[in-house]
């Protein structure tokens, strides 16, 4: 996965997700649809681990509760579901349009409300276009500052 902008959220959509991603990728393989389902399944894994294993989460039961129920609601899983199922990409053609969607996704913490700048929103890549890499680094092309 080439990053080059990301943004993570709380949702603000829809109250039974707790979290939205936003990413500005490409695959260095061609094959945008394998690195997402690979993506979603280790970061899932990983993420389910963690909650399970950490003594001190106070939400434990609630959390794994909450993913069970999801998984049980969708026929196609086996136990829990962490990630929705669907994903809404949008391929990008032009520089106009990357910038645009760049925007978007730093402006977001701010359109909630959550800070004033979008370089305050400690989850964004708007940092990094401020040369602050102490979060994530991403990658780099031609257009993108």
């Amino acid at each position: 996965m080439e990053l080059y902008a990301y943004c993570f959220m709380p949702s603000h959509a829809c109250p039974e997700q707790s979290r939205r991603v936003h990413l500005l990728f490409r695959s260095a393989n061609e094959d945008p649809s394998g690195l997402i389902r690979d993506f979603k399944k280790h970061t899932s894994k990983k993420i389910m681990e963690a909650i399970e294993n950490n003594a001190q989460e106070s939400r434990k039961e609630w959390l794994l509760w909450i993913f069970r129920r999801a998984g049980n609601k969708n026929g196609t899983t086996t136990k829990s579901q962490f990630w929705q199922q669907h994903n809404q990409p949008i391929k990008l053609w032009s520089e106009k349009v990357i910038k645009k969607k760049i925007d978007y996704m730093h402006n977001n913490p701010i359109e909630s409300g959550f800070v004033c700048n979008a370089e305050d929103w400690k989850y964004s890549s708007a940092r990094n276009f401020q040369e602050d890499f102490t979060l994530l680094e991403i990658d780099r092309t031609g257009f993108l500052g």
